[in-house]
C-alpha cells in the first residue's frame, strides 16, 4: 500500500503569502478533528467529514458521498484505528494515493492508557505513568502506515484479516456506483459491537469477550492541549502539500492556539463553582477531558471502546450511584438512552446528555470549541 507521509517539517512555517493555489482535497475522521483542519484551512478551502454528525465512530457505513470524498483526497486526517478500526480498508481501497496523519500518533500528542474498570477513583487516570507522550518515545515526521500502532504492540503487518471489515467492494469499479452501498458491503457485516482494536492477526473471531483493544483510550481529541498541538501538526501538513498557503495555515494555527487558552480558561470557570460534584458517564470517552480540568467522574456504564456493558458492570455502577449518592448520570445521543435508564433503575440521580462529538452542532471550524464548552456545561447543569 502506498502512503506519502509528508515531514512535519517546522521550515514551512516560514513559507508565508496569501491564498494563491487551490486548495488540496482534505478527508477527516470526525467532526472535532474535521473542526481543527477547517480552523487551520480558513481562508483556503474546507474539508470533506467522513463520519455524519450524531453517528458513533466506532461503528459506521460509509455513504456514497463520504466514499467519494475519501476517493479524492489528497490528504486524510484520521484519529487512527483504535476509534474508527473500520475505516482502515476504506482509506487502502479508496484513498490510497493520499497521505494520511494519524493524530494519535502525531508528535506532542499526550495518550492515557485505557481503563478496563466500571469505577473510578479520584485520579486515577491521572497518575504521570498512564500518560504517553509521543515526541518522547517515537519520531513520527515519517512514520508510514505500515508501522503506524507499533508502540501499541499491534502486528499490523497483516489486515487482511478484516474479513467483515471488507472495503475490496468500494473499488469494484471505477466510478464507483454507490447508490445501494453495494460497495460497502463489508461495512453490513462487520459486526461493531464487536470492534476490538486487538493485534488484527484474526479478526473472523474478534470480540468484547476480552475486551481486547488498544493500549490507550483514543478519545484524545477533548484534551484541549492535544488539539493546541494538532494545530500545528494540521498546519505543517497542509503547508507540505500546499506550501503556497503555508502562511495562512499557519496564522490560523497559531490563532487558534490562542482561543484554545481562552476556551480551558472559561471551562473551568464554568466547573469550578460544581467541583466536587459526582458522576457517571455513559461510555469512558471522558477521562481527557477529566484530566485537563481535573474533574473526575465516578465510573462509566461502558468501556472506551463502547461495547454493550456486561451485567456484572451495571451492577458495579448501579451499587455506586445507589451507596455513593452520585448526583448525575450522563447518556449521550450516540447511544441508546434505555441503557441509562436500566441502569438507574428508580434511584434518585439527576440525568443529562453529554456529547464528545457535537452531535447537534454544525460542522466547522467553530464546533470543537463549542464541543468543549458543551460538556462542562452539561455538567454544571447537572451537578
Amino acid at each position: 500500500m502506498s502512503r506519502k507521509l509528508l515531514p512535519l517539517s517546522i521550515t514551512a512555517a516560514l513559507m508565508g503569502g496569501t491564498a494563491l493555489a487551490d486548495a488540496p482535497n482534505v478527508a477527516v475522521d470526525i467532526a472535532p478533528i474535521h473542526s481543527l483542519v477547517a480552523r487551520v484551512m480558513d481562508g483556503v478551502g474546507t474539508p470533506d467529514l467522513i463520519v455524519a454528525p450524531g453517528a458513533s465512530p466506532h461503528e459506521y457505513n460509509l455513504r456514497p458521498s463520504e466514499a467519494a470524498a475519501l476517493q479524492e483526497a489528497d490528504l486524510v486526517f484520521w484519529m487512527g484505528e483504535d476509534l474508527t478500526p473500520w475505516m482502515e480498508n476504506a482509506i487502502d481501497t479508496l484513498a490510497e494515493g493520499a497521505t494520511v496523519t494519524f493524530m494519535l500518533e502525531a508528535d506532542g500528542t499526550v495518550l492515557l492508557e485505557f481503563r478496563e474498570n466500571a469505577l473510578f477513583e479520584a485520579h486515577d487516570h491521572g497518575d504521570e505513568d498512564d500518560h504517553d507522550d509521543h515526541a518522547e518515545d517515537k519520531d513520527h515526521d515519517d512514520h508510514d502506515h505500515d508501522d503506524h500502532a507499533k508502540e501499541d504492540g499491534h502486528d499490523h503487518e497483516d489486515h487482511d484479516g478484516h474479513d467483515e471489515h471488507d472495503h475490496d467492494d468500494h473499488a469494484k469499479d471505477d466510478d464507483h456506483d454507490h447508490e445501494e452501498h453495494a460497495d460497502h458491503d463489508g461495512h453490513d457485516e462487520h459486526d461493531h459491537e464487536d470492534h476490538a482494536k486487538d493485534d488484527h492477526d484474526d479478526h473472523d473471531d474478534h470480540g468484547h469477550e476480552g475486551h481486547d483493544h488498544g493500549d490507550h483510550d483514543p478519545h484524545a481529541w477533548l484534551s484541549p492541549a492535544n488539539a493546541e498541538t494538532w494545530l500545528n501538526v494540521i498546519a505543517a501538513q497542509l503547508s507540505a502539500a500546499d506550501p503556497e498557503n503555508a502562511g495562512t495555515y499557519f496564522a490560523n494555527a497559531a490563532a487558534a492556539r490562542e482561543e484554545m487558552a481562552a476556551l480551558s480558561a472559561e471551562v473551568a470557570e464554568t466547573l469550578d463553582p460544581v467541583r466536587g460534584g459526582s458522576f457517571i458517564v455513559f461510555h469512558d470517552a471522558y477521562q481527557y477531558f477529566e484530566d485537563a480540568f481535573d474533574f473526575p467522574a465516578s465510573g462509566a456504564i461502558s468501556l472506551s471502546d463502547a461495547s454493550d456493558p456486561s451485567p456484572a458492570r451495571i451492577a458495579e455502577v448501579q451499587g455506586r450511584i445507589r451507596d455513593e449518592s452520585i448526583d448525575c448520570v450522563l447518556a449521550e445521543p450516540q447511544f441508546d438512552p434505555g441503557i441509562v435508564e436500566s441502569v438507574m433503575g428508580g434511584v434518585e440521580a439527576k440525568t443529562s446528555v453529554m456529547d464528545p462529538l457535537g452531535s447537534d452542532l454544525q460542522p466547522g471550524a467553530d464546533l470543537y470549541p463549542n464541543v468543549i464548552r458543551n460538556l462542562a456545561k452539561s455538567l454544571a447543569e447537572c451537578l
